[in-house]
């Protein structure tokens, strides 16, 4: 009599597929264009609402680009739709997907520019991330060697697996801010204040800013910072 075989494991495969990507933008790129940001939101949320965190910022000289994540879900019982850029799951794909998704955009952004009248070349670029936003803006800049003049990081981290110690002086010609609230929910005061020790330790040189909130983003906050500047 034959002997039953064991059931075979099963065996795992990935393949490119094409998306369909979505972006919302303020502003018109044009011979006027001083400034391009790149915004990108937190887990949850979606590019539609969180470039209006940005409205005053466009005074005609700023173009302010929000991208939105990949992977949309139902969040609050089927009432909202969030979206995410990384979970646990096939990690390092959903990485180099996002990386490439957010240096194409540029890329069609930058063109988008010079057909306008606009100079590429003199353009500064801007980068701001809230939250899980921060992790994914460090991770496109170091991984696609993006540099930007000026690097926002509100309520976040930069990514775990970036050495700090070999990478501080990229990450300090952008002259990075962190914002966060003294009432965050997701940071600690404890953290927070071991996060910055643990980057000034490691040679990184960033100015901290703190508000009165929570785990959110404040537009007026947001344009004193920038007129600071």
């Amino acid at each position: 009599m034959t002997e039953p075989q064991a059931p075979r494991t099963a065996q795992v495969h990935t393949i490119p597929v094409r998306r369909t990507a979505r972006y919302y933008t303020l502003g018109e790129l044009s011979s006027k264009t001083q400034e391009i940001w790149f915004v990108i939101h937190g887990y949850g949320q979606l590019a539609e609402y969180f470039i209006r965190h940005f409205r005053g910022l466009d005074d005609g000289t700023r173009f302010i680009v929000a991208p939105e994540a990949l992977s949309r879900f139902y969040v609050k019982e089927w009432t909202r739709v969030g979206a995410s850029w990384i979970t646990k799951e096939e990690r390092e794909s959903e990485i180099a997907d996002y990386v490439q998704y957010l240096s194409d955009l540029r890329a069609q952004i930058v063109e988008q520019l010079a057909q306008n009248g606009g100079d590429p070349v003199t353009v500064r670029f801007v980068g701001c991330g809230f939250s899980q936003g921060v992790t994914t803006l460090s991770r496109w800049l170091l991984r696609a060697n993006i540099h930007v003049e000026r690097l926002l990081c509100w309520a976040g981290t930069f990514a775990g697996e970036i050495d700090m110690v070999q990478h501080h002086e990229v990450f300090n010609s952008m002259k990075p801010v962190l914002v966060c609230g003294t009432k965050d929910e997701f940071i600690s005061p404890e953290a927070l204040q071991t996060q910055l020790s643990s980057y000034r330790e490691k040679g990184l040189s960033i100015e901290f800013v703190s508000f009165e909130g929570e785990h959110v983003m404040v537009s007026e906050l947001l344009q004193e910072i920038v007129r600071s500047w």
